[in-house]
Formats: C-alpha cells, sequence, structure tokens
C-alpha cells in the first residue's frame, strides 16, 4: 500500500504555484493539496472561469504533480465563528465585504459550496477545511456554561453547514473537516458529537491531522480507530510538547516560535507523535488516500524540512502484512 505523499501548499502561499511546484517535484512529493491562498488555487475564479480547474490541473501536470483535494480553512472558519476584526486579516476580501458578521459567515458559506463545485470541476473527491466554532469561547467553564449554551452550537453547526453539505453531496465530493482548537470538533469527544449533529451524513469526516491532537493530551491512533470510515485525508504534522513548569499548554499567550511556550509545532519526525502508530491505525482502517506533508516549524527552514519530510513519510509509509507471522506453524 503506497499512499501518494503530497504537500499542503498553505504555509508557501507566497510562492507562485509555476515555482512551488517545481520545487515539490525536486523534494520528491507526488502532487500538492492546494490551499486556496496566494494564486494557488482561487475559489471564486475557479466559479466564474470555466477553464480555470483545466489550467491549474495542467499546470500540475507540467511538473509531474497530481492533485487530490483542495482545502479551504479560512473561509470556512468564518460559517460558524463569531466574526471579529482577526478574521479579516485571514479571509479574501470577496467574503470579507464590510465585515458585517452576519454576511461575513453567509459568504463564507457561499464559498464552501463553491468549494465542492470547484473540486468537482477539478476532478477531486476532498475539501479539506474548518468549520470555526460559536461556542469555542465556553472551552473552560466559567462563568459557568448551561448545557444549553453547549447544544446550540451544535445546533448552528447543522443549521449553516447542512445547506453545504448539500451541495457536496450533488457534486459528489467529501468535506473532511481538520479537528483542531477552535472548531466545533478538537478531539475524540467532540469530533462524535459534530458527526450526531449532522445526522451522520456521507459528506462528512475527517482531515485527520495528528499535531492538534498530541498537544491535548488525546492519542492520535485512536482517533483513526474511532472513526476509521470517516477519515476522508491525512495530514502528516508534529508537535512537541515540553512542558518546563512555567508554561502549560494553553501557552501564556505566546506566539507560536516562542521557546517559552509549553508545546509547539515541530517539522516531521522531531516532535512527539509516534507516527508508526499512526500508520497502522490507517492500514488497518484500509485508508488509501494521499499522506499529505503539513510543514509548519519556526526553527527550521522550510525547505531543510519539506525535503526532509518526505523523505520519512516515504521510509515509513510501509505496507500491512499479508501473512500472519506465525502462519509457518498452521498444520491445518
Amino acid at each position: 500500500m503506497t499512499r501518494p505523499i503530497t504537500l499542503c501548499t498553505g504555509q508557501w502561499a507566497d510562492l507562485p504555484l509555476e515555482n512551488l511546484a517545481a520545487k515539490a517535484k525536486e523534494f520528491g512529493f507526488d502532487g500538492l493539496e492546494l490551499a486556496c491562498s496566494g494564486d494557488h488555487f482561487e475559489v471564486a475564479r475557479a466559479a466564474a472561469e470555466s477553464d480555470y480547474c483545466e489550467r491549474k490541473r495542467n499546470l500540475l501536470e507540467r511538473h509531474g504533480m497530481a492533485v487530490f483535494s483542495i482545502s479551504n480553512h479560512l473561509a470556512g472558519q468564518a460559517v460558524l465563528d463569531h466574526v471579529d476584526a482577526r478574521h479579516k486579516a485571514i479571509l479574501p476580501a470577496y467574503i470579507w465585504g464590510d465585515g458585517r458578521p452576519e454576511g461575513v459567515s453567509a459568504r463564507a458559506a457561499e464559498d464552501m459550496k463553491n468549494a465542492a463545485r470547484a473540486a468537482q470541476k477539478l476532478g477531486i473527491e476532498v475539501v479539506n477545511g474548518f468549520t470555526g466554532s460559536s461556542i469555542w469561547h465556553l472551552l473552560y467553564s466559567f462563568p459557568p456554561v448551561p448545557p444549553a449554551m453547549i447544544d446550540a452550537g451544535f445546533q448552528l453547526l447543522a443549521e449553516r453547514w447542512n445547506p453545504i453539505l448539500d451541495v457536496f453531496g450533488q457534486c459528489g465530493v467529501k468535506f473532511a473537516l481538520e479537528v483542531h482548537p477552535t472548531e466545533i470538533a478538537f478531539d475524540l469527544y467532540t469530533a462524535e458529537r459534530a458527526l450526531e449533529a449532522l445526522d451522520f451524513r456521507p459528506e462528512f469526516g475527517f482531515n485527520f491531522d495528528p499535531s492538534h491532537l498530541i498537544w491535548q493530551g488525546v492519542n492520535p491512533a485512536r482517533f483513526i480507530r474511532k472513526f476509521p470510515d470517516r477519515i476522508f485525508h491525512v495530514h502528516m504534522k508534529d508537535a512537541i510538547v515540553r512542558l518546563d513548569g512555567e508554561s502549560g499548554i494553553l501557552s501564556s499567550h505566546l506566539n507560536f516560535g516562542d521557546p517559552r511556550r509549553g508545546w509547539d509545532f515541530r517539522s516531521l519526525g522531531h516532535g512527539s507523535v509516534n507516527f508508526e502508530e499512526i500508520i497502522r491505525a490507517l492500514n488497518d482502517a484500509g485508508y488509501t488516500g494521499p499522506l499529505s506533508v503539513e510543514w509548519e516549524d519556526n526553527g527550521m527552514d522550510r525547505e531543510h524540512g519539506a525535503r526532509e519530510a518526505c523523505d520519512y513519510v516515504r521510509k515509513l509509509d510501509f505496507q500491512p502484512s499479508r501473512v500472519a507471522f506465525d502462519a509457518a506453524f498452521d498444520k491445518g
């Protein structure tokens, strides 16, 4: 089972796609996970221009790059969030508009629908992204949070995302939520509740990323084993927990890369994630999709990290055994 190894382009949005595709080929990747940022993939243009997706695919093919998914995380974040000034920095102008929260969320929802239509045009079956969350700020239950307030957050998920997922279903495309702090699902229990809120509809599943689970104390491999049929896409990304008695897992309002943080993202193979157990769990789940390297490490040159990560995943991605190791002793 040799899964394609791809590079998520979100952390490379400063580079034109033509340049990045050439680099990724040189690094050894099989394809790209196109982020909807920079010129890598523009949802609005994909919706408006009949040949946009064809041109993107042709560009990638010129460089020997495949594409299996697109990622529209930033628009998805605004669908459920309490929109404020922070969102202006991450959203394209056509979604931000006048910045009035209700309009921003509505335009973000429409962009997610267009992402499904664009994926269909591109000939792929998965859009990765975020949902946002209207209840993340209620995480630490003080002042005490009535259960009805949490219920309302999952009800809003159903209200705003079911119409989006209807379009995904019409297009034959799946939405893969990256389970992540600040999203409606950030661990096993909240992921299960999100599935329940959406009545387990088949278009909704997960973009598995162990880096967002490990620092919370959640076992990433157990997430795969809990939802084997809902793993639609996989990010290969690492994080390290380095609690020193001064900063905890909430990280003291310190930005990523600050050495005082209690945890941080690391280039693949340099953190706390046990990737062998993840590969074993993916094998057991029958996952055959891409392993997409999402490089994030403020302490390492990204080109060095991307090249090293590609090699790391290539060596790691072993096939399951086709024979029991003790089969030779079976006299039957």
